[in-house]
């Protein structure tokens, strides 16, 4: 799976999350951060992160989602060392 194909995915988690201004999913990247950015309220990450991994069917550490942070691209790379690891 491409970074562009995961960056869709999110995408779609992001169009299905209520707290989520559906307008402001226009011009997402690699470079927005889904605190400052998306305003995605920092507990509701929690639930995107959970979404993640059922979407596109990985496991992830609970290490590696303290460590995570709130950009889109430490997201993607988090689901393609999942994928890696599997």
């Amino acid at each position: 799976m491409t970074r562009e194909e995961i960056l869709k995915g999110l995408i779609e988690i992001l169009e299905n999350t209520p707290q989520v201004d559906s307008s402001k999913l226009k011009n997402v990247t690699e470079k927005t951060d889904f605190i400052t950015d998306l305003e995605v309220p920092s507990t509701e990450l929690i639930n995107v992160i959970a979404k993640a991994e059922s979407k596109f069917d990985v496991e992830f550490d609970d290490d590696d989602i303290d460590d995570l942070g709130s950009s889109v691209s430490g997201t993607i790379d988090l689901i393609e060392a999942a994928f890696k690891n599997q």
